[in-house]
């Protein structure tokens, strides 16, 4: 067995996009979530090591000399930290020249060539799935002997294109992802703003049946089967988390949309109430109100949902597969059950306009969710969304975050300029949670809980510092 790394590297100030993320930018206030992709295959080789700098706040110099240490290190990349990672591995390479680098994740998934000849120091990427690509590795296997992955012969200079690698069907047949984070991951390091200190986050299954154009994993790594573990599994990992953790005080599932399989997600729920837990997980706003009772009253605290829009047209123009109509419906059915949600919205799709701009904004406030997080488009490689923009003209710039890891307004339309909807985000935060309602949620949480007061003071600051260094970037 090869002595093996897995490193999420350290990247700007607040970067939270390593493996797991869904958002590889700042966030208007600081958050971590875990690096479930690289823990995973972490837990199929018990005697690797797994790093995961931003959250542990480990630098430059002391991730090197980690690196340095092993004789294989997987790097998980991405379209924004991509530069950033390859000045790393040069680097190490420079000072370790045996040592066999890799990088996975979307970006390289998706252009293995470009990524490859743009780090001539990489040995090789690896192409959607990664676990038992990197076991494989790890065992000795040579690269011309392992499927799935991209990498450089050396002998001829050439970029060799191995066979792909199947998706795995079978989810049970990965380990326990939680045993990764015991042994390698301060779990009190990861919070984020609409879930309950400490969490935790895993994956109860890969893959999404949706389309929408701009999702980055389906359409890159996980692909549009919903692909999942046994409910058996899933509690026997959280019978284990509750006992490796018993601070925790939530439990967030990653999947992409945990409730495409009710049965399945009811089923779940039904053998968590025996643990007493509180939990969460991603949704889509469709689910009836038979499934979300059955959820709330087996533990269920929360539901992050994407809405982002409110107009019909710019849903239907992105495959989102959801009506206005009913996702009001499904607020209503939350509210009256006590489930709160987490809705995320984007700006700059397909269709905008300021009409439609000020129309989600209203139907947001109307909607009236617990949070919300607003994002602009982001044309990932990979995506519909990119081969749209690039077709249409709409491509004006070239990265998604700035030199800080602000979100860039990349998409130009004829009649919306770039620089309208970036501005409009901080319109859209401010219309929102300057109201009387969200104010007195929050300042009764805080009455409520002490710890919950001092944690909503320090996110205050950051969110207001937040838009104070992105109009000084701007």
């Amino acid at each position: 067995m090869v002595k093996t790394l897995f490193l999420n590297p350290p990247s700007f100030d607040g970067f939270d996009g390593g493996a797991g993320s869904r958002y590889q930018a700042r966030r208007e206030i600081k958050s971590f979530w875990y690096p479930t992709w690289l823990a995973q295959p972490a837990a199929l080789i018990p005697d690797s090591t797994l790093i995961d700098a931003p959250p542990d706040g480990i630098g430059i110099t002391e991730a090197l000399d980690r690196a340095a240490e092993h004789d294989l290190t997987v790097v998980h990349t991405s379209t924004p930290s991509l530069r950033n990672d390859i000045r790393f591995v040069e680097t190490l390479k420079a000072r370790k020249p045996e040592a066999m680098v890799g990088f996975v994740g979307a970006h390289a998934a998706v252009l293995p060539e470009e990524t490859l000849r743009a780090c001539p120091s990489l040995d090789f990427v690896a192409r959607k799935e990664f676990d038992f690509t990197i076991k494989e590795i790890a065992d000795g296997s040579r690269l011309s002997e392992t499927a799935g992955i991209s990498y450089w012969d050396r002998d001829k200079n050439t970029v060799v294109h191995g066979p792909e690698r199947a998706l795995l069907m079978d989810m049970d047949q990965l380990p326990f992802v939680v045993n990764a984070y015991k042994r390698n991951l301060t779990i009190e390091n990861y919070y984020i703003g609409y879930l309950k200190h400490p969490y935790i986050s895993l994956y109860t299954g890969r893959g999404c049946f949706s389309r929408c154009t701009f999702c980055l994993w389906p359409q890159t790594i996980g692909g549009h089967k919903y692909r999942v573990r046994s409910p058996e599994h899933v509690f026997e990992e959280l019978k284990l988390a509750k006992a490796l953790f018993p601070s925790v005080k939530e439990f967030f599932f990653d999947d992409d949309t945990f409730t495409d399989n009710r049965p399945r997600a009811e089923e779940i729920a039904h053998k968590l109430r025996t643990l007493g837990v509180a939990w969460s997980c991603n949704a889509k706003a469709n689910v009836p109100y038979e499934t979300l009772k059955v959820m709330r009253e087996c533990g269920l605290r929360l539901l992050l949902v994407g809405f982002e829009s409110g107009d019909q047209q710019i849903l239907n123009n992105i495959r989102k597969g959801i009506r206005v109509d009913r996702a009001r419906e499904f607020v209503k059915n939350c509210k009256r059950l006590g489930i709160k949600i987490h809705g995320t919205f984007i700006l700059g799709l397909p269709g905008e306009t300021r009409a439609t701009m000020r129309q989600t904004m209203e139907y947001a406030r109307e909607l009236d969710v617990d949070t919300i997080q607003v994002s602009l488009a982001a044309p990932y490689p990979g995506t519909e969304l990119y081969a749209q923009a690039v077709a249409n003209g709409w491509l004006k710039k070239s990265d998604l975050i700035d030199v800080h890891g602000i979100q860039e307004a990349m998409l130009d339309y004829p009649d919306l300029g770039r620089d309208e909807i970036f501005r409009a985000v901080e319109d859209f935060y401010r219309s929102f949670y300057m109201r009387p309602q969200p104010i007195l949620r929050i300042v009764k949480e805080m009455a409520q809980d002490r710890q919950e007061c001092g944690r909503r003071l320090r996110e205050g600051y950051e969110f207001f510092r937040f838009f104070a260094d992105r109009r000084q970037a701007s």
